[in-house]
């Protein structure tokens, strides 16, 4: 089979499971107003898991939040349990393992800062819902509104 040039075209070669529980963890994410919901299927390049979820939020608390509602709808309508969160006393940038797959919620300013997209730019992303797919752009958008609220956040604390 010959691949395309573009590996982002390549098929997904996550598990059907992986991609079940990205799918439930990317709505619940979209659900708790996450910013820039992005999936990769990371199956060919390691071996410890099947793919990524990268999601992002502008303050500590809403990280938190995205984490909590993650955790509750997998373990809720899955049955799936992570066996390691990590990153919870700052809430900065949280991780579920889950084995089959690691999900990575952050707040705005690491997201920018460790830029895990470069990372695994060149692994295929996976489909996700569409409430999801909406939320690309977001945190921009939410830069720019704060910007011109002058340095305040959306919910009125300063920076």
């Amino acid at each position: 089979m010959d691949l395309p040039a573009n590996p982002k075209a390549w098929p997904v070669t996550a598990t059907d499971r992986s991609i079940e529980l990205i799918t439930a963890a990317a709505q619940a994410a979209a659900d708790r107003l996450a910013h820039d919901i992005i999936a990769y299927d990371v199956s060919d390049v390691l071996s410890i898991t099947d793919a990524f979820l990268l999601a992002s939020a502008p303050n500590d608390r809403q990280v938190k939040s995205i984490v909590d509602e993650i955790e509750e709808r997998l373990l809720k309508e899955l049955g799936a349990k992570p066996v390691r969160r990590e990153g919870d006393r700052d809430a900065r940038w949280i991780l579920l393992d889950y084995i089959d797959i690691v999900v990575h919620v952050q707040h705005s300013e690491e997201r920018v800062f460790y830029a895990l997209e470069r990372l695994w730019k060149d692994c295929p992303e996976i489909e996700l819902p569409e409430d999801a797919k909406l939320t690309k752009g977001k945190a921009e958008e939410h830069a720019k509104l704060r910007e011109a609220a002058g340095d305040e956040d959306l919910d009125g604390d300063l920076f």
